[in-house]
C-alpha cells in the first residue's frame, strides 16, 4: 500500500494505492467550525443533494444511473469533531478491472455532478425534492425521543456541556421550520465556498491516473487557509456534581455518567487512556461488566466511551430505577480502583491485545484506512506500526496517571416508571 498527498490549493488530494479491494472509494470531505444555528440546515442540505441533482432531477433517475454504473454507490455522512463539523460525500465504484475501462471516470463524473450541480432553478431548490426531504427531516426530529438510548445520551451532553458544542445534537425542529428553498441554496453556496476540503481516493488505480481525473471533476481554486481548533478544553471542575433525573414511560432506565478529561496530551489519550477505557468498561472482561452486571446483577448492559476531541468520557448503563443508588456506588468504586492501580498485569496485557487487534482490523476496510490517514493529517497521529510499538510500552503507572486526570461532572438518568 502506498500513500501520496498533494496540496492542490483549495483542497488536499490524498491518494492510497492498494490491490486489496475490488472497488475504488472516493471521499470528498467538507469541514468547518460548528455553529448551532447551522446544524439543521446543513443536515438538510446533505440529504437533498443526494436525493436529486440538476441532471438527474428525480430520485428514480439517480438510482437508474447508479445501476448503469455497475451498481455504483453514493452516500453522505457527517460528524462533529470537537469544535468542527465534518461532512463526507462518498462514492463506491467497482474497479475498472472488473467492469470496463472508463467506468470509474463515469462514476466520478456522476458523483461530482451531485455535489457541484444541485437541483436548483431560479436561485432555489426544486420544490418536489425539498418537500420530500422536509417531511422526512420533520418526522425524524419529532420522533428523536423515541430512541431512549440516544435521547438519554444527548440529554447528558446537553446538561454537562451547556454553552459549548458538546451540548449540540444533530438537528432542531424549530430551526427546520425556518428553512426555505431560497435560504437552502444560499447556504449551499456558502458551504462549498467557505469549507475546508480534502479528497481521499483509495483503490488500485495508479497515482498518475487518479490525479488528473480528480482535478478534472473537482477543479482546484484559490486556497483559503483557515486555522482549525478541534479540541474542546475542559478547564473548570464542577465543585458539586450535577445530578439530573428525568422521568419517562420506559421499562428500562437509562443511566449515563459524564466525566471530563483534564490536561491530557494527545499521546496520553491515544495510548494509556485507551487501555484505561478497555480495562474499566470495554467489554465482557471489563471491571464494570464483571462487577456491576455479572457479580451484582444491577444492569442489563454497561460500557464506557472516550471522546478525545471533547475531552469527555461517558459510562452508560441500562438499569431498573430501584438499582440507581447501588449502581452509581459500584461505578464510583471501580472508578476509584483504577486511580489506585487496582488492576492486574493480565488486565493490561489483554487490553493491549485488544488494542493491537483493532489496529490490525484497520487494514481490512477502505474506510478504516482513510480514517487512519485523515487522523495522521489533521492531528499528527502516529502510523499503525508506531502505535503498536508505543502501546506495548505503556505501563501501569501511565494508566494510573491518566486515571487521576478524569473527573466526574454530571449524572443523568432517564428514569422508567414501570
Amino acid at each position: 500500500m502506498e500513500y501520496l498527498c498533494k496540496n492542490l490549493g483549495s483542497y488536499k488530494l490524498h491518494m492510497i494505492n492498494t490491490n486489496n479491494f475490488k472497488q475504488t472509494i472516493v471521499k470528498v470531505i467538507f469541514r468547518g467550525p460548528i455553529r448551532k444555528e447551522e446544524i439543521t440546515i446543513r443536515t438538510f442540505l446533505e440529504s437533498i443533494l443526494f436525493y436529486s441533482s440538476k441532471k438527474y432531477n428525480t430520485r428514480r433517475k439517480m438510482l437508474i444511473k447508479e445501476e448503469e454504473l455497475y451498481s455504483a454507490g453514493v452516500y453522505v455522512d457527517s460528524r462533529r469533531i470537537g469544535n468542527e463539523y465534518e461532512t463526507s460525500f462518498g462514492l463506491v465504484s467497482l474497479d475498472d478491472r472488473y467492469t470496463e475501462k472508463g467506468n470509474f471516470e463515469a462514476s466520478l463524473e456522476f458523483f461530482s455532478d451531485i455535489i457541484k450541480h444541485p437541483n436548483v432553478e431560479n436561485g432555489k431548490f426544486d420544490s418536489k425534492s425539498f418537500n420530500i426531504v422536509m417531511n422526512k427531516a420533520a418526522l425524524y426530529l419529532s420522533s428523536k425521543k423515541e430512541d431512549k438510548d440516544s435521547y438519554s445520551i444527548d440529554r447528558l451532553y446537553e446538561e454537562m456541556g451547556k454553552g459549548t458544542p458538546v451540548s449540540f445534537t444533530d438537528g432542531y425542529i424549530e430551526d427546520l421550520k425556518t428553512i426555505t428553498r431560497e435560504s437552502l441554496y444560499e447556504y449551499y453556496k456558502k458551504f462549498v465556498s467557505e469549507s475546508d476540503m480534502d479528497i481521499y481516493v483509495i483503490g488500485s488505480m495508479p497515482f498518475e491516473e487518479v490525479d488528473p481525473l480528480i482535478r478534472k471533476y473537482f477543479r482546484p481554486t484559490k486556497y483559503k487557509k483557515r486555522m482549525s481548533d478541534f479540541f474542546i478544553k475542559q478547564d473548570k471542575k464542577r465543585i458539586k456534581k450535577l445530578k439530573v433525573i428525568e422521568e419517562d414511560n420506559v421499562t428500562q432506565s437509562k443511566l449515563n455518567l459524564g466525566y471530563k478529561l483534564y490536561d491530557m496530551s494527545l499521546d496520553e489519550k491515544e495510548y494509556p487512556l485507551v487501555l484505561y477505557s478497555i480495562i474499566l468498561g470495554g467489554g465482557a472482561d471489563s471491571k464494570l461488566f464483571k462487577d456491576v452486571r455479572e457479580k451484582n446483577s444491577l444492569c442489563y448492559y454497561i460500557y464506557d466511551v472516550i471522546n478525545n476531541y471533547d475531552n469527555i468520557m461517558r459510562i452508560s448503563a441500562g438499569i431498573s430505577k430501584e438499582s440507581y443508588e447501588k449502581c452509581v456506588k459500584l461505578i464510583n468504586k471501580n472508578f476509584k480502583n483504577m486511580e489506585k492501580g487496582l488492576f492486574t498485569d493480565e488486565d493490561i496485557e489483554k487490553a493491549k491485545e485488544i488494542y493491537i487487534s483493532s489496529l490490525n482490523n484497520i487494514y481490512e476496510s477502505e474506510e478504516g484506512i482513510i480514517s487512519m490517514y485523515s487522523s495522521m493529517d489533521l492531528f499528527g497521529s502516529d502510523d499503525i506500526e508506531t502505535r503498536k510499538r508505543k502501546i506495548r510500552k505503556v505501563t501501569r503507572e501511565d494508566i494510573v496517571k491518566v486515571a487521576k486526570k478524569i473527573s466526574l461532572d454530571t449524572i443523568y438518568m432517564l428514569e422508567g416508571d414501570k
